[in-house]
């Protein structure tokens, strides 16, 4: 007997491996680069690489929805949804920086129950379905065992102009840890669900940027959700760490205000 999403996945891995083949044969060339409605940039590698995507799910499971950052939702009559970001850190890829990936997510009724990351790049593919934990190139993955004060702690690139003086809270996780990277996006996701940092955080996050990361770095052995402690993709936010260190990156990261002492 298959397991449960056997064959949702080996479709998501392999439009993520195509999507990302696509890709890299872009990187590091002269693409032009358009800036969209809310200023981030779109190539042409970004739209090639989701009609990919776009068209080998649909494919293998016409009946299912389709949400894609750069071309828009496509409705199912299924119940379910694929949410697909062709390249997460179209910054990166379009300066040469190899931190970039290709997402895909399985929305069951609601809940991401399967997550591809593809990294082309660099070579490495995480995935996990939902009960059946979480796989680095085939190998279990798993979050860190790490206090907060030896943790390295990721942002994407954009976010010290959102953090900056703006958020006491960051302030307070950034001195309760021992370091601070950036080059996030997925990448820092992927980092936190194999133990390679401890905190990946977003002060801004779309559904695409999110879905596919969660059940990886849920089945890893974190928690992902929003930075009020819901566990969504859809909370415009988004923090991952590991299971334990959850309670003590909330308490640091809540603005509510403090009573004196």
């Amino acid at each position: 007997m298959s397991l449960p999403y056997a064959d949702e996945l080996a479709a998501a891995r392999r439009a993520a491996d195509d999507a990302g083949r696509f890709a890299l044969a872009h990187f590091k060339t002269r693409l032009a680069v358009e800036a969209k409605a809310d200023g981030s940039p779109v190539t042409l590698a970004d739209r090639g690489a989701e009609e990919i995507l776009r068209r080998e799910l649909g494919g293998a499971f016409p009946a299912d929805g389709v949400l894609g950052e750069e071309l828009g939702e496509t409705r199912g009559a299924s119940g379910r949804r694929w949410i697909i970001d062709p390249i997460d850190g179209t910054q990166s890829f379009i300066r040469g920086v190899p931190l970039w990936g290709v997402l895909v997510a399985l929305e069951d009724r609601g809940e991401c129950v399967l997550g591809v990351v593809a990294l082309p790049a660099l070579g490495e593919a995480l995935w996990a379905v939902r009960g059946q934990g979480a796989f680095l190139n085939g190998a279990p993955a798993r979050v860190a065992a790490t206090a907060l004060a030896d943790a390295t702690i990721c942002t994407s690139d954009a976010s010290p102009r959102h953090f900056g003086g703006k958020h006491a809270g960051f302030e307070r996780l950034l001195r309760a840890a021992a370091r601070h990277r950036g080059w996030g996006d997925c990448y820092g996701y992927a980092l936190v669900a194999t133990g390679r940092a401890e905190v990946m955080l977003d002060p801004l996050m779309n559904p695409w940027d999110a879905a596919a990361v969660k059940p990886i770095v849920e089945e890893a052995g974190g928690c992902f959700c929003a930075w009020d402690g819901t566990p969504t993709v859809y909370g415009g936010s988004a923090l991952a760490m590991p299971a334990a260190l959850r309670g003590e990156v909330l308490g640091l990261l809540d603005d509510a205000p403090r009573t004196a002492r």
